[in-house]
């Protein structure tokens, strides 16, 4: 069977939060390959720890799917600070043989390193037009679990279990490794706190991620990580704010200084992406359609909402309402420009981490979060039969069937997108849902 077989057949999905399916993305030929070790936002920890304990199956995984895309150079993005992985990943490189076909590109410690975009051009010098994506200029990006997923679909395992970080205002930080399905608040309850009425959960990173409004979901293949916080924090209350409570604010108070724009990673990189543009049109009502599909071209990275705007206003919300606005309407951004240049004080805009962090106020919660190897136990899971975009899978088992974990229980529709799922633990099948496999173990 072909890599790209077995990659689809083992239900691999970017495991970096987008959740797309990787035998799509990897279907395709690039210049570059880049691996996205970044992991920019403030507290999680998972791409260092696996890059840290897993070295040469990941750089193994590194090499067989470069190989596929017949990429002329293959690039591992870091933050310089990881001086410690990086030196392991350089001799293991060595040691492997890899030295004439894969590197490590040192990245700054800046927000948002991780972006896509933002990673082409730090380790190519290539932009990315606007409204595209990075096989546009010959890049090809995995995360760094996906890529660890896709050496072990090489030995013949699917995905089963993902790793997620627990950090934040919490007794006990740790990254786990857990089946997927398992309940979220079983994991939640891992970082020592038994009664959460008094905390508010992060699904994801500080910057991006969205306040958790349901703890009895189940661990999906996206997940990254949990930012656990008392609801009094700044950073709850300022992400509990709604689009029209943003609308209020936004007008009353904006004054048009555009530091949201001048701070823009994406148009400091050369696109029109201009938020205080989209604040203007908004606060004076006025009649811009071209000017409103501009929202189409933000990445939702939440700078200019949480770091750069100087009155603590909500651009990112508005651009997203536009971007809802434009989306009913059916219509997509024209850009006029396909020549590309990174604006001149670009160097001198890039957002410290440390100080993002301290601006979060997270500063005393950024500590280690120690992984945690051994598989967590569970004797009920819940298999999203829809994880990854593009359409759910089809249930291929029946109530009442005994699986294996590993078992593949749901398959992608006939011509659909998708990525196809698997038990987790071994166990019966004790419900179907149109949303849901349940198996209890036995």
């Amino acid at each position: 069977m072909s890599l790209l077989n077995q990659i689809r057949d083992a239900g691999i999905i970017g495991a970096g939060g987008a959740g797309f399916p990787t035998h799509v993305k990897l279907n395709t030929k690039a210049d570059y390959i880049i691996m996205n070790g970044a992991e920019c936002e403030p507290l999680l920890r998972v791409d260092q720890q696996l890059l840290e304990s897993y070295p040469d199956e990941i750089l193994r995984g590194f090499e067989m799917v470069a190989r596929l895309v017949e990429a002329k150079d293959a690039v591992i993005g870091i933050k310089g600070k990881h001086r410690e992985v990086i030196a392991l990943l350089q001799k293991r490189i060595a040691e492997l043989g890899f030295s004439d076909y894969i590197r490590v590109g040192i990245l700054p410690d800046m927000y948002p390193a991780g972006d896509e975009q933002v990673l082409v051009y730090e380790l190519t010098g290539r932009i990315v037009p606007e409204t595209g994506i990075p096989i546009d200029v010959g890049c090809v990006v995995c995360n760094v679990e996906t890529v660890l997923n896709i050496y072990k679909a090489s030995c013949g395992k699917p995905v089963t279990e993902k790793y997620i970080t627990l950090a934040g205002d919490i007794p006990d930080r740790m990254t786990v490794r857990v089946p997927i399905g398992t309940s979220i608040i079983d994991v939640l309850k891992l970082s020592g706190i038994e009664n959460f009425e008094s905390y508010a959960v992060i699904d994801g990173g500080p910057m991006m991620g969205p306040i958790l409004t349901d703890m009895k979901g189940c661990i999906t293949k996206k997940n990254k990580g949990f930012i656990i916080l008392r609801r009094d924090h700044p950073l709850i209350r300022k992400k509990s704010c709604s689009i029209d409570n943003a609308r209020r604010v936004n007008r009353a108070v904006c004054e048009q200084c555009r530091m949201c724009t001048d701070l823009c990673p994406r148009f400091l990189l050369g696109h029109n992406m201009q938020p205080h543009k989209l604040m203007r049109i908004a606060n004076y009502m006025m009649d811009d359609h071209s000017g409103e599909a501009m929202s189409l071209l933000c990445c939702q990275c939440n700078l200019c909402e949480y770091y750069s705007c100087p009155a603590g206003l909500h651009p990112r919300l508005n651009n997203l309402a536009f971007r809802t606005k434009v989306n009913a309407r059916g219509e997509r951004y024209q850009s006029e420009n396909r020549q590309y240049e990174v604006r001149a004080a670009r160097e001198f805009r890039k957002i410290p981490s440390k100080r993002l962090t301290a601006r979060l106020g997270l500063t005393e919660f950024d500590q280690q979060a120690p992984l945690n190897d051994r598989l967590m136990k569970t004797d009920r899971v819940r298999i999203m039969l829809g994880q990854c975009v593009g359409a759910p899978c089809e249930p291929i088992v029946s109530v009442g069937e005994t699986v294996t974990a590993g078992q593949m229980i749901g398959r992608i529709q006939e011509g659909k997108l998708g990525a196809p799922i698997h038990a987790s633990i071994d166990g019966k099948v004790v419900n179907i849902t149109e949303e849901y496999i349940e198996i209890g173990g036995e």
